[in-house]
């Protein structure tokens, strides 16, 4: 792992990566880049999946939304993320989803980088779907439905050109300017946009279904009778008790995989589910303890609820570009006394050096 080195090292600054230089960072590297760099550091952390702390994140539930907190450790390095999820915020003019996150290093305790995550959330997300598409996708998918054409979107999609090979993408969303401001950020990316006016259209010819919707409640944005065989599904929006996309139906018909299941029976597609429902752990694919797409005829369901794995890789990415970017701030984040000890003495001396300006 690179370390990042700060000048000046003081041990009071951290390196804070402002909105500001995420879009740098992206802009410099460039999306689809950067998209498939953060995929390959999730793809490599699920490989040492046995390494890291794993716990369902800690939520807090309200009827408008809901604050989680996210944590997780590789053993040298810790990582969480705080991140909201308030549907209603839009109509106010506000993120559905914000979102910050550190890592710090295990041995001393201190943090080692301090960063927004609402731009790099969205970024690990897409990353995430498309590795795993990468993986359960029926053989040749070139097509996808885009159910939900919020902020997630269009890198939802990107990410499915940049790693998967996409080159259409069917758009369809219950607000019809959401679905046009989708189609105008995708023009001139190289993709096919074809924006629809029901799910139904949306899903022809579709080889991957992606749903992202953000109301708290349980909906059925796919029926059963919309879900052909030989698909992938791609279920992203939900992610807490009492909110769902698919219809039970699809469930039982779906080879389903998750991240981490005692998370993703609480708040994904399968809580509908009874708790022994069998379902297979993403990373047993990619690590080849499992298979994944066995038949042509398979329908696979990746039942995604994000996971602080994912936001540690993501945030591991973002701190080894640091040293050759220098798009980072250095926050001054931590008292730094001359002796440990003696915290109160630094209070007083910084008294007298008030007194003195």
């Amino acid at each position: 792992m690179t370390h990042t080195s700060l000048s000046p090292s003081d041990k009071a600054l951290v390196p804070f990566v402002s909105v500001d230089h995420m879009m740098q960072l992206v802009h410099r590297i460039g999306i689809e880049q950067m998209l498939t760099g953060i995929a390959a550091y999730i793809e490599a952390d699920f490989l040492r999946w046995d390494l890291f702390d794993k716990t369902p994140r800690v939520a807090s539930h309200s009827a408008e939304g809901v604050i989680e907190l996210m944590p997780t450790s590789d053993g040298e390095v810790y990582g969480f993320k705080y991140v909201n999820g308030h549907p209603k915020n839009t109509k106010e003019g506000l993120q559905t989803v914000t979102a910050f996150g550190l890592l710090a290093d295990v041995a001393t305790g201190y943090p080692v980088l301090l960063s927004e995550m609402t731009l790099l959330t969205a970024l690990r997300t897409a990353a995430t779907s498309a590795l795993v598409a990468k993986h359960l996708a029926p053989k040749g998918a070139d097509t996808m439905a885009m159910i939900g054409n919020g902020a997630q979107s269009e890198f939802q999609t990107l990410a499915m050109k940049a790693i998967c090979g996409l080159k259409t993408v069917r758009l369809y969303d219950k607000d019809p300017a959401a679905t046009a401001k989708c189609a105008a950020n995708l023009a001139g990316q190289g993709l096919t946009v074809v924006s629809c006016t029901t799910p139904e259209e949306a899903i022809q010819g579709a080889q991957i279904l992606t749903t992202c919707t953000a109301d708290k409640q349980c909906a059925t944005i796919l029926s059963d009778n919309m879900v052909g065989s030989g698909v992938h599904i791609n279920a992203i929006g939900g992610d807490c008790p009492g909110k769902t996309e698919l219809a039970e139906a699809i469930l039982h018909r779906s080879d389903i995989f998750v991240e981490y299941p005692p998370q993703t029976r609480i708040e994904g597609e399968i809580q509908q589910l009874p708790d022994d429902h069998e379902v297979t752990e993403f990373w047993k694919v990619i690590s080849g303890k499992v298979a994944g797409r066995t038949s042509e005829t398979q329908i696979t369901l990746f039942d995604s609820v994000g996971f602080a794995i994912e936001d540690f890789s993501a945030l591991r990415f973002v701190r080894d570009q640091l040293e050759t970017t220098g798009l980072f701030h250095a926050l001054d984040l931590l008292a730094d006394p001359d002796n440990p000890r003696d915290l109160f003495g630094m209070l007083l001396r910084s008294s007298a050096n008030s007194n003195n300006h």
